[in-house]
């Protein structure tokens, strides 16, 4: 299925493309990835449209059988990609857990900006996206999944989210797809 046109009040999320995240092994390039999530910030500045940078700084304190790594990290491994070249007005959440809307401002900066769709980008697509996706949709969010900006430390985890999951909270889309949408939009 095609996506259908974005609403006039959408905002883009970049989920956790920081340095630390980055510097693991993923499913696909993340050279792509993070070109085409600089282009779809890009591109919903030049429209006037909210961009959402998302990282991640801790982990939710539930046991698990997996742990996150004790190890410690290098100073900047929470700090931006310098190519999504943050902006002054852009919105920084910094989360401590998978999703960027729990015990963050997000919903709130969102609602107040009067954003009725969010799309997705980022990594891990089984992690930080799907749950930021999940979160958005039960907010009743219209979601749209930018599935060639996002990527997974593993590719049968990215791609149960992509064939699986998103179809179910929303829509998936190319980069392209997108940025036409907002040029028939917006221009």
């Amino acid at each position: 299925m095609a996506i259908t046109p974005l609403d006039r009040n959408t905002a883009l999320v970049i989920i956790d493309l920081q340095k630390g995240i980055v510097s693991y092994p993923t499913a696909h390039p993340i050279d792509e990835v993070v070109a085409h999530a600089s282009a779809l910030a890009a591109a919903f500045r030049r429209h006037g449209l909210p961009v959402v940078l998302v990282t991640v700084a801790g982990g939710a304190p539930g046991r698990t059988e997996r742990p996150i790594s004790s190890t410690e990290r290098p100073a900047d491994w929470v700090h931006l990609i310098p190519e999504l070249t943050p902006q002054p007005e852009d919105l920084l959440v910094t989360k401590n857990t998978w999703g960027a809307f729990t015990d963050t401002n997000l919903y709130a900066h969102l609602k107040e900006r009067g954003v009725t769709q969010v799309v997705l980008a980022g990594v891990a697509t089984s992690f930080g996206v799907e749950s930021t996706a999940r979160h958005a949709h039960e907010l009743g969010f219209h979601v749209a999944l930018a599935v060639d900006a996002m990527t997974d430390l593993d590719l049968d985890s990215h791609n149960h989210s992509v064939t699986r999951i998103f179809p179910r909270l929303g829509q998936n889309a190319t980069t392209h797809e997108i940025l036409e949408l907002l040029h028939k939009r917006f221009e």
